[in-house]
């Protein structure tokens, strides 16, 4: 059975970090240069993180796997504590993809989301070109594909933020603590 853990960032994981995300499948997907990659932009981009969560503006956690290695990272940026949203994004390095991780460190951070941060809404975006974002979120039995029109504001601020078209998909509280109750 698989387990996870999600523990605070730390630039202990920066080599494993950007060894994995220099990787061409994760490196393209994710829009990085080769110098955000690199050992130093990953130390970066770990002060980056620690500033932002100390600023209440992103709760972000690496993702490690049952023996303790790196696999990823998950974070839940944008929060907004007045109208109760946040948006979340994951990476996982692609010697690790389809093996069901995403799905299990989502489900770790969404319960993290509704039941310590008391947020209602979680959106989850993914670029058109990114079909395999987009196949992995589909399959999440507790999200609301499709709400560009519910929510046209989210939408395009997650388009501009990415320079490129996207979906964008919800995760509801009441939903999500539902499906968490019946499967945990």
């Amino acid at each position: 059975m698989l387990k996870i853990s999600l523990v605070p960032h730390n630039n202990i994981y920066a080599k494993s970090m950007s060894s994995l995300s220099t990787a061409p499948q994760v490196k393209d997907a994710l829009g990085l240069t080769n110098d955000q990659a690199s050992l130093e932009g990953t130390i970066d981009f770990i002060g980056f993180i620690l500033e932002q969560e100390r600023l209440g503006k992103q709760y972000s956690r690496v993702i490690l796997d049952e023996t303790e290695n790196l696999i990823g990272v998950i974070t839940l940026k944008d929060i907004d504590d007045v109208n109760k949203t946040c948006h979340i994004g994951t990476w996982i390095g692609h010697q690790y993809w389809g093996k069901g991780y995403n799905e299990l460190a989502k489900s770790e951070i969404l319960h993290i989301a509704f039941t310590k941060l008391n947020l209602e809404y979680v959106f989850a975006g993914a670029k058109l070109i990114n079909i395999r974002s987009q196949k992995a979120q589909e399959k999440l039995p507790y999200i609301r594909i499709g709400v560009e029109s519910k929510f046209p504001e989210k939408h395009s601020k997650l388009e501009s933020q990415v320079d490129s078209p996207c979906v964008l998909n919800v995760i509801e509280r009441e939903m999500f603590l539902k499906w968490y109750s019946d499967n945990k």
